[in-house]
């Protein structure tokens, strides 16, 4: 958890890397990250799936953030103690869907720049510390994830390093950087519909 970076950093990864799924999976049930900017008027979300059972919901609020784990080949704790001492403003998000149906592993939380904090944890052993080195906010870490996982979707020289690089930093997204990834998009307006609803600034003109 030491790793985690401040929450407004935390939550331009999770575009970036949202971003780079949609352009790396077109199709929605096949990526990993998906971001929405719209999740409500003044909150943000990101969603992990990995196809297997392990879930990883994030809410990003002005007054803070919250993440939800669940790992499935681990014992689920009791949820009282997991979340011990979260905010009230997280509760409807954590006891809520779609986090009630999925589960818990692990919660972590901050209202503040950083400063995450987690409730009372009696067994460590839940996952986190993999499920969220993504975030560790070196581009590289999702070129060697994004390699192994969406083989065969990118360009034959390999997805480049230079373009996460610009993606992670927030750069409009134009159609010459998204060709630098992929061979050819046979939709470009379900691109921009996954952008918008992102958050992210994109000019495909």
């Amino acid at each position: 958890m030491n790793f985690l970076p401040d929450r407004k950093k935390l939550q331009t990864i999770c575009k970036a890397i949202s971003v780079l799924d949609a352009i790396l999976s077109p199709e929605w049930e096949y990526r990993y990250y998906s971001y929405n900017n719209q999740w409500s008027d003044d909150e943000e979300f990101c969603e992990m799936r990995d196809g297997s059972g392990d879930h990883m919901l994030i809410l990003f609020r002005q007054d803070g953030c919250v993440i939800n784990g669940f790992a499935h080949e681990y014992e689920q704790p009791d949820k009282g103690q997991v979340t011990f001492g979260l905010p009230p403003i997280f509760e409807e998000f954590i006891f809520g869907e779609p986090v009630k149906t999925i589960g818990t592993t692990f919660c972590i939380w901050t209202t503040e720049e950083k400063n995450w904090q987690v409730g009372q944890i009696d067994h460590p052993e839940n996952n986190s510390e993999e499920m969220l080195k993504i975030f560790d906010g070196n581009p590289q870490t999702y070129v060697d994830w994004a390699t192994a996982y969406f083989e065969e979707c990118y360009v034959e020289s390999g997805i480049p390093l230079e373009t996460v690089e610009k993606i992670y930093s927030g750069e409009t997204l134009t159609k010459k950087l998204v060709l630098t990834i992929v061979e050819e998009l046979e939709d470009w307006e379900q691109l921009e519909e996954d952008l918008n609803e992102m958050g992210y600034p994109y000019d495909f003109s």
